[in-house]
């Protein structure tokens, strides 16, 4: 007989910081499959891009505080 969900997310509960993060972790990244080397690529030259235009004063940064803040403000509007 199959063991119920709850009976499991007790185990898991039950498990090491550790443990609980390669038990939740792996299976999820198998869903992911293999990554794709032009699609890591592409993000590799973006967030070197980003780091650049931060570098040199092109951008500011923001914090997640104003971010969220943006983003909920947004979301309230309607835009």
């Amino acid at each position: 007989m199959a063991r119920k969900i709850e009976e499991i997310e007790r185990e898991i509960r039950s498990l090491s910081d550790d443990e609980r993060n390669h038990v939740l972790r792996n299976p999820v990244a198998d869903l992911d499959g293999n990554p794709d080397p032009e699609v890591e690529k592409a993000w590799l030259e973006e967030a070197q891009r980003r780091l650049r235009e931060l570098q040199q004063g092109d951008v500011e940064a923001l914090s997640a505080e104003e971010v969220f803040k943006s983003a909920r403000d947004r979301l309230k509007d309607g835009s």
